[in-house]
């Protein structure tokens, strides 16, 4: 079991206590020590060490936040902050989250506990926290204004109520939500059923994550928070492709997918070389009678889906928002099109007096990456990424999913690139063709075509007779 100490540790963690200023002491010594994180990376899942125990989750590019026992009651820190995130290598962002980080961190909770969240506020406004989905007392749902009075600067505020229903909840302002949630500030929020559940099956790896925009100019770093749908930036956890890390399992596991959305639009999240159930929803688990096979489904601003698939394909398989322009970096709405024109000449001569001119390639966007067009500071190119055949020419809701037969259970590493057997890679047709080695081991067709019988067949035709009168 691994310990709060040195799971932190291990993740290069920092824990530091709110300011003075902010509380006194007497109400410090009171509070659970906040821990902060300051990497990007995705830290191991944290084993529960009290309270009822859990299958935990791995949060992508995340982490949990720990917890203290107080009287059978869960405790929490969350301490809403101006903070530095890189959203991928190359680029930091100037956000507001929650203990160091953007997304802020996920919270574990198991069904029944009773949990204490202390909300310490040092943003430069007031705020507040939503807990969406949960069912609690009205005055905790977090609506300031309405259920409660804002959280001003410098000050801690508390929620208690008990985690009721099992699933995958947010957690974000219900204050200034325009410019809070543009600049980062939400969470994710698990609670574990106490028991085994007919809806809930166990699963053998466990993912969560959020999927969030951004819009900021090349070369700048802080959000611009009047943006209504022209977003540059698509992330998932406020990381981008290349930056997002790749999800690690071993064949043959059964895994849980969370996501929940909190853009300004709808994103079809799909998964390459597997079907999946979606089998929840913010609003709990599905029925099972509802649940089909799919490869693809879409999720609205403002909800969460959990798939679960058998992990029985290995390979490095591609897991992706759909919508194309959600796969790309820093794109500008304003870039002309300029298929089946030569500019490259003119365009290097150009990006001499102008560093922000970008135009499409005469052949397409994948053309741009071959003029090697100098960027801005602070900003990553639109497509990106190698593989083991060369440029992914992915960027922004990107991942991979990376099935090992010899990955031992509860490693979460990168194996590394998929070593492809001998004949499953497609590849330049140059005359005959071989026999791809896998045809013979998937069998033929589930209808085959029947051989005509030489017997031959004599049939007879009657035709209906008049009847009199007609």
């Amino acid at each position: 079991m691994v310990s709060r100490r040195s799971f932190f540790q291990g993740a290069g963690a920092l824990t530091a206590a709110v300011s003075a200023a902010a509380v006194s002491r007497v109400a410090m010594a009171a509070l659970p020590e906040p821990v902060m994180q300051s990497k990007p990376d995705t830290m191991p899942p944290l084993v529960p060490n009290s309270g009822r125990p859990y299958n935990p989750v791995v949060t992508l590019n995340g982490w949990t936040l720990p917890w203290r026992m107080n009287q059978g009651v869960k405790e929490f820190h969350l301490v809403a902050e101006p903070v530095v995130r890189e959203l991928a290598p190359g680029m930091n962002a100037h956000l507001w989250g929650y203990n160091g980080q953007s997304p802020g961190p996920t919270i574990e909770v198991v069904e029944g506990d009773r949990v204490r969240i202390f909300v310490t506020n040092k943003l430069p406004e007031h705020t507040s926290i939503h807990w969406h989905g949960q069912r609690l007392p009205n005055g905790m749902d977090g609506v300031a204004g309405l259920n409660q009075p804002s959280i001003k600067p410098g000050k801690t505020f508390v929620y208690e109520f008990v985690a009721r229903r099992p699933g995958t909840f947010m957690y974000h302002p219900h204050a200034d939500e325009m410019t809070q949630m543009a600049m980062g500030m939400m969470g994710l929020w698990i609670t574990h059923p106490k028991a085994k559940h007919p809806l809930i099956d166990e699963v053998d790896r466990d993912f969560c994550f959020l999927l969030n925009a951004f819009d900021i100019d090349p070369g700048a770093a802080t959000p611009k928070i009047m943006t209504m749908l022209d977003f540059n930036l698509w992330c998932w956890n406020s990381r981008m492709f290349p930056g997002i890390d790749t999800l690690n399992v071993r064949k043959g596991d059964k895994v849980r997918i969370r996501v929940g959305n909190l853009t300004m639009t709808n994103h079809p999240i799909h998964l390459h070389g597997h079907e999946f159930m979606v089998t929840g929803t913010d609003g709990g688990p599905t029925s099972k009678t509802s649940r089909w096979p799919e490869v693809t489904t879409d999720i609205a601003v403002g909800q969460m889906r959990q798939v679960d698939f058998l992990a029985d394909e290995e390979g490095d398989w591609a897991f992706h928002c759909h919508k194309s322009h959600h796969t790309m970096n820093a794109m500008g709405h304003d870039v002309p099109t300029m298929i089946g024109i030569d500019h490259r000449q003119i365009a290097k001569q150009i990006t001499k007096l102008v560093p922000d001119y970008m135009v499409m390639g005469e052949r397409g966007m994948a053309d741009m990456g071959e003029m090697e067009m100098p960027l801005p500071d602070n900003t990553v190119p639109m497509m990106t990424g190698k593989g083991p055949f060369g440029g992914v020419e992915m960027g922004g809701m990107f991942s991979i999913l990376k099935v090992r037969k010899d990955q031992k259970p509860g490693d979460y590493s990168d194996p590394g690139w998929y070593k492809h057997p001998k004949g499953e890679v497609a590849f330049e047709w140059t005359g005959a063709l071989p026999e791809p080695a896998r045809f013979a081991a998937e069998g033929g067709q589930s209808m085959p075509r029947q051989q005509p019988s030489a017997k031959t067949t004599e049939v007879t035709v009657r035709k209906p007779t008049g009847h009199s009168g007609h």
